[in-house]
C-alpha cells in the first residue's frame, strides 16, 4: 500500500512539474502559418548605403525552418529579428547594390535596389535591424525599425494566382528546400514551353552532384507568369522587350550579366506559394545570368549551357558560393574581395585564416599554395585565381562548375556548403 501511494504522488508530482516547465517555456514570438514580408531599398554610392524601408505585408505562407531561424553569417548583408537584445531570426543576403559600388560610375552616382525579404510572421513586438558587411569584414547596423503584428499599415493583399505546376514535391515546406522558378519573357500562349523548360532544368540539377543524393529534400514549384512579349533586354544590340519582371542584359555594361531590379513584382508572384529560392528563369538563347545569395536567381532557357548556368547561377544564390573564374584583362572586379580578410564565402580564400576554410580536406602532401599543374589537377588544395582576381585569392580545385562549365558539377568544397545550407532547412 505504501509503494502503490508514493508511485501515485511521484507520477503526480511528475506530471504537475512537466506541466509547470512548458507553461514557463517562453511562447514562440513567430507564428509560422504565415509570414510578414519586409520591401525596403538600399540607395548606394561608392561612399556608403541607406536603407529606405518601402512596406510590410502580410503573405499566406512561410516557407523557411521552424527550428532553425539563425541563419550561417554569411552574406555582404544580413536582416536581423530581434526580441530585445535577443536575435530570434537572421538571413544574410547579397545586392547587386555592392558590386555597383565597386565601379567608377558609383563614384558620382547612386541608385536604388529594391529587396523583398520573408520572415515568419511575427506574435508581439520586435525590432527589425538591416547590417552590412564592411570591408574588413565586420556587420555594422545601416538601420532598425520595430515592426507590430496589429500594425494596420502592414499590407493584407490576395496574391496573384498564375497557372503554376509542381515539378517536384517531397514534403512539408518546413521540412525541405523550396523553389520556385518564375517565367520571364514567356508569352500565355508560351506557357507549355516554360513548364518543359523549368522541367527540364529541374531534372538536370538532381544529376548533379551533391543535389544527385539530395532530391528528396526538395520540393520545386513553377509559375507561368504572363509577359506582354516573349524575350529579355539586350541594350547594347538595341533590343528591348516588354515582360513581367524587366530583366535585362548588360547590368553594368557586363554583355552576359542578366539581372532584374523588380524584385516587387517578383514577390508578389511568388507570394502564391511557399518559397525558399526564387529562380527567374528567361526565356531567350542568349548566354548569361546572375545569382545573388538569399535573393534571386536568374537565368536563360535555351541556349546550349543553359543548364549548365542554371546550376551555377543557383550555386551563387542558394549557397552564397563566389565565382572561382578571373580575367586580368577585365578590372571591373579586380578589387571586390580584401586580401588582409577571409572572405564570408566557403570556396574561396586569401589564406589569412585558412584554417577556416578547407584546410581539413587537403591531403598532407599538397602543398600550400598548390601550383595549377597536371600532378594535381584532381586533388583539393588552394590554386591562386578566383574571386575575379588572378593574384591573391585561392580556389579549392583548379575546375568547378562555380568557374566553368567543362566539369559536370561542383568541388568536394561546394558540395560540402551545399550540403551544409540543405541542412539547415530541413534538419
Amino acid at each position: 500500500v505504501l509503494f502503490e501511494f508514493c508511485f501515485f504522488f511521484g507520477c503526480l508530482f511528475l506530471v504537475f512539474f512537466i506541466a509547470q516547465c512548458i507553461w514557463a517555456q517562453e511562447p514562440s514570438v513567430f507564428d509560422f502559418s504565415k509570414s510578414l514580408r519586409i520591401d525596403f531599398n538600399l540607395l548606394t554610392d561608392a561612399q556608403h548605403t541607406e536603407v529606405l524601408f518601402q512596406q510590410l505585408k502580410k503573405e499566406p505562407y512561410w516557407g523557411g525552418p521552424t527550428h532553425q531561424l539563425i541563419a550561417p553569417n554569411w552574406g555582404s548583408f544580413r536582416l536581423l529579428v530581434l526580441d530585445g537584445s535577443k536575435i530570434v531570426f537572421s538571413k544574410g543576403f547579397n545586392s547587386l547594390s555592392n558590386e555597383w559600388a565597386a565601379i567608377d560610375e558609383a563614384k558620382n552616382e547612386k541608385r536604388l535596389f529594391y529587396h523583398a525579404i520573408q520572415i515568419p510572421f511575427p506574435k508581439k513586438t520586435l525590432r527589425v535591424q538591416i547590417d552590412q558587411r564592411d570591408r574588413e569584414g565586420v556587420f555594422h547596423p545601416l538601420s532598425s525599425r520595430e515592426i507590430r503584428p496589429d500594425d494596420y499599415f502592414i499590407k493584407v493583399e490576395m496574391p496573384i494566382n498564375y497557372p503554376s505546376k509542381d515539378l517536384l514535391i517531397n514534403g512539408y515546406p518546413s521540412e525541405k528546400v523550396d523553389l520556385v522558378i518564375l517565367a520571364e519573357g514567356y508569352t500565355a500562349a508560351e506557357a507549355d514551353k516554360f513548364y518543359a523548360d523549368a522541367q527540364r532544368m529541374t531534372d538536370y540539377m538532381f544529376t548533379i552532384p551533391p543535389f544527385d543524393k539530395l532530391k528528396k529534400d526538395f520540393n520545386v514549384r513553377a509559375i507561368a507568369v504572363p509577359s506582354a512579349e516573349s524575350g529579355t533586354d539586350v541594350p547594347g544590340k538595341n533590343i528591348y522587350r516588354n515582360t513581367a519582371f524587366n530583366s535585362s542584359f548588360y547590368t553594368f555594361n557586363q554583355e552576359r550579366y542578366l539581372t532584374t531590379n523588380s524584385l516587387k513584382e517578383i514577390a508578389d508572384v511568388a507570394a502564391a506559394v511557399p518559397y525558399d529560392q526564387l529562380y527567374v528563369l528567361v526565356n531567350t538563347p542568349i548566354y548569361g545570368g546572375g545569382g545573388f545569395y538569399n535573393h534571386l536567381n536568374l537565368g536563360t532557357a535555351d541556349n546550349e549551357l543553359s543548364e549548365k548556368v542554371y546550376i551555377h547561377e543557383f550555386g551563387h544564390g542558394f549557397v552564397g558560393l563566389a565565382d572561382e573564374y578571373y580575367y586580368d584583362w577585365d578590372p571591373t572586379f579586380q578589387d571586390m574581395y580584401n586580401q588582409k580578410i577571409e572572405p564570408w564565402e566557403e570556396n574561396i580564400t586569401t589564406l589569412v585564416d585558412f584554417g577556416s576554410k578547407w584546410k581539413d580536406m587537403v591531403q598532407k602532401n599538397t602543398p600550400i599554395p598548390t601550383p595549377r599543374t597536371k600532378k594535381y589537377q584532381k586533388v583539393v588544395g588552394a590554386f591562386e585565381g578566383g574571386g575575379y582576381t588572378s593574384k591573391g585569392v585561392y580556389s579549392p580545385m583548379q575546375d568547378c562548375r562555380m568557374k566553368s562549365n567543362e566539369p559536370k558539377g561542383f568541388c568536394p568544397v561546394c558540395e560540402r556548403a551545399i550540403q551544409k545550407i540543405v541542412n539547415f532547412y530541413t534538419k
